[in-house]
């Protein structure tokens, strides 16, 4: 399964190593992570599949592959700027949000447009926003996406 991992590009310790253990599982579960290929939780959830020989495919806002982060396996260069979040979203089985501003928030519209379920960690919290299963912990994270999208171990 491919699980978009979307969250800020600028974090915390705390939440980059929240988006590192998001990776680490995914990839220890034979996931691929998707995510919009730059640093922040872009990275660490990138890091953390690498170090258990996960898939991860980064979608760049820019034309360069080679901005995505040292631990993207597949970089597609879009040149659309923020107009690449739909496809970092669409490229997911499901999606996990951790942290997050408005980039972030924009990726979680998009997953109620193409029907993602997300799981959501330490991210926005709006009483609207009835579709995200808030979770306290990366594995329940995971667990979740697996869980809904039919796809567990």
């Amino acid at each position: 399964m491919r699980v978009s991992v979307i969250g800020g590009s600028t974090v915390t310790d705390e939440e980059y190593e929240l988006a590192r253990e998001v990776g680490r599982l995914l990839g220890e579960r034979g996931h691929t992570v998707v995510c919009g290929g730059l640093g922040g939780v872009m990275e660490a959830a990138s890091r953390g599949a690498s170090e258990r020989d996960g898939n991860t495919i980064g979608i760049l806002p820019g034309e360069r592959r080679a901005a995505a982060n040292d631990y993207v396996d597949t970089a597609i260069a879009t040149g659309l700027g923020n107009a690449r979040n739909p496809l970092v979203v669409m490229n997911g089985d499901a999606a996990i949000a951790i942290d997050g501003g408005g980039g972030t928030l924009s990726e979680i519209g998009f997953t109620h447009v193409f029907d993602r379920p997300v799981a959501g960690l330490g991210t926005h919290q709006i009483e609207t926003l009835d579709w995200i299963e808030h979770v306290a912990t990366p594995e329940a994270a995971v667990d979740y996406t697996e869980t809904v999208s039919g796809c567990s171990e």
